[in-house]
């Protein structure tokens, strides 16, 4: 193993320790909008039973502040889901970025590293499998490690992008009811004034 590392090149190095990072970014975003997202999925879960039963929204849901004022305005409700699905998909577009550049960072280090080795074997003449072989071995570290990376970070992206989902069609039903809620008044309003 220590003479794997010694052998190894610059560029080589400088690839592993990108793909480095990629992996510990997979992680650590995976787990920070795990956690967030759903915590958002069982505060609005709460909030649209409450709203089912005409209560008011509960004080994290995301329209709570709507409910604060008199009147609703259903432009404002839009808005507040938009941003609450733009929150809660932060992160995302990085694993997307993650899973399709690390498989072609670690071909980058392995094609290099495979050029080195020919240039440094070509000018001996005498070539055989036992001389290649090994070198061959060492250079697709770097893409076997993009692979590596690439994998979990596309799995992270497609759970968290199920999740936003969630989010999302609890916040749309949330807006149906508030919607049918406030109908339902109007139209309770006008009967009473006829």
């Amino acid at each position: 193993m220590n003479n794997f590392l010694y052998d190894i090149g610059p560029v080589t190095w400088f690839v592993l320790i990108w793909l480095s990072i990629y992996f510990i970014i997979n992680f650590w975003i995976f787990i920070w909008r795990f956690l967030k997202i759903n915590d958002n999925i069982n505060v609005e879960k709460d909030t649209l039973e409450l709203l089912s039963k005409n209560h008011s929204p509960m004080p994290k849901s995301v329209f709570y502040k709507i409910f604060d004022s008199k009147t609703i305005d259903f432009n404002m409700l839009e808005i507040y889901k938009i941003q609450a699905i733009k929150k809660a998909t932060i992160g995302l577009s990085m694993l997307s970025v993650i899973s399709s550049t690390a498989p072609f960072i670690g071909l980058f280090g392995t094609v290099v590293e495979i050029l080195e080795a020919f240039y440094h074997l070509g000018g001996d003449g005498k070539v055989s499998f036992d001389v290649i072989a090994p070198i061959i071995s060492k250079a697709l570290v770097a893409t076997a490690f993009g692979i590596l990376t690439a994998i979990p970070a596309y799995s992270f992206y497609i759970i968290l992008k199920r999740k936003a989902y969630d989010l999302t069609t609890y916040l749309d039903m949330q807006v149906k009811i508030i919607t049918n809620n406030n109908k339902n008044d109007d139209a309770k309003i006008t009967l009473s004034q006829s």
